[in-house]
């Protein structure tokens, strides 16, 4: 049975194949590579080019704030 045919009888079966942020996660499904991730509001979309865009920018920035909190605490325990 072809994957579509089957995620469209049965159901997708969507893991978590990126974590953007804490609350921003892109998702596969494992049948027919369907691609979701979640929009401002916690629903899962298709994942497009134009919010592949946006979660690799989200993503960037989120990751320069967690490394400048980390340097943050570190030199705040050395003093």
């Amino acid at each position: 049975m072809p994957a579509k045919l089957y995620c469209d009888f049965f159901g997708h079966d969507y893991k978590m194949t990126k974590k953007v942020t804490n609350h921003v996660k892109e998702y596969t499904c494992t049948r027919c590579n369907k691609q979701l991730t979640t929009n401002s509001n916690g629903k899962l979309i298709e994942l497009t080019p134009k919010y592949r865009e946006i979660n690799t920018t989200l993503e960037r920035i989120y990751n320069n704030r967690l490394m400048r909190s980390k340097r943050k605490t570190i030199s705040s325990s050395i003093c």
